[in-house]
């Protein structure tokens, strides 16, 4: 009996794992590609609190999730372009620009929600696909194909977004306006526009990561349901060299850790309860700091383009 138990425990431990990833890994993805752009976006969480109430409103009010998720795509791609006139059009220097978009973001939502909703409401949210035949496979089944239509979507971005970067001309115009700003421009590629595309691009994965949180998980909304996560999958972008894979094996990382804290909690396991709540973050700190360097960041990270000059 024991071990059922403890099989059931661990497909229990992965499956939410996999499920708690699907912010990280959206809003991750997102920002990798605003990076490689050259331009970095502090602004992720206050564009996921706009998405989360975006996906949760739309739902509330129309009462289907899929019109949820398009209403926070085009609240997301909104404020992506806010931040592009911003930090590309105006040159505003960006961390200040992209705090200044967190501050806006979280400030918004939040009023719209008390003006709008007012308390905690319940929301008919997104349920879980089981894929045919591969649900029923012992193990892997449960743990990978019995999930919400984001989750599968965050994942399936995963080679999708690698495929984009490296394999398509759009991808290769990105790397190298991220990394070459002038060699770009001097060929031809329009540095402005691309990085208002990925920065568009990132606004909308990150919304899509918020309204995760509210129509795909909890199925409600409540000032600061992002706890965060919109910094800690910038750290992931870090963690993961700016690469698909390697922000996939941070976001898995960080969310297993933060299921096992969970899982520990409710059943009572003779584990340490405090250690187990900042165990997620501890392992952050940690993969951090043994995977930081600047050699794989885009060169031109965090610099204003201006049109004949160089640097």
């Amino acid at each position: 009996m024991d071990g059922v138990m403890n099989y059931d425990i661990i497909i229990i431990i992965l499956a939410t794992g996999i499920r708690l990833a699907t912010p990280y890994l959206l809003a991750a993805l997102g920002e990798m590609f605003v990076q490689r752009s050259g331009v970095y976006n502090l602004g992720v969480e206050g564009i996921m609190m706009m998405g989360a109430f975006a996906g949760f409103y739309a739902t509330l009010q129309l009462g289907s999730p899929l019109l949820g998720i398009a209403a926070s795509l085009v609240v997301g791609a909104l404020m992506g372009l806010l931040m592009a006139l911003i930090s590309v059009t105006f040159k505003a220097e960006q961390g200040i620009s992209g705090i200044g978009l967190y501050m806006f973001g979280w400030g918004l939502s939040g009023l719209l929600f008390r003006l709008y909703v007012g308390g905690i409401t319940s929301i008919e949210g997104l349920k879980a696909i089981k894929i045919p035949l591969l649900s029923n496979i012992p193990f892997l089944g449960p743990v990978l194909f019995n999930h919400n239509v984001l989750v599968y979507t965050a994942f399936l971005l995963v080679p999708l977004t690698g495929f984009i970067l490296y394999k398509t001309s759009w991808g290769l115009n990105v790397r190298a306006v991220g990394n070459k700003p002038e060699a770009a421009d001097t060929l031809g590629v329009s540095v402005v526009l691309v990085r208002y595309q990925c920065l568009i691009v990132g606004g909308m994965l990150a919304a899509l990561a918020g309204a995760f949180l509210t129509i795909g998980q909890a199925n409600m909304y409540a000032d600061n349901i992002t706890a965060g996560r919109g910094f800690i999958a910038i750290a992931l972008v870090y963690f993961g060299r700016w690469t698909p894979w390697g922000i996939v094996l941070g976001s898995l990382l960080f969310s297993l850790a933060d299921s096992f804290q969970s899982m520990v909690q409710v059943l009572g396991i003779n584990f340490p309860y405090e250690l187990a709540v900042i165990l997620p973050y501890i392992v952050t700190i940690v993969a951090l700091s043994v995977s930081y360097g600047r050699v794989w960041a885009p060169a031109a990270l965090g610099k204003p383009f201006q049109r004949g000059t160089r640097g």
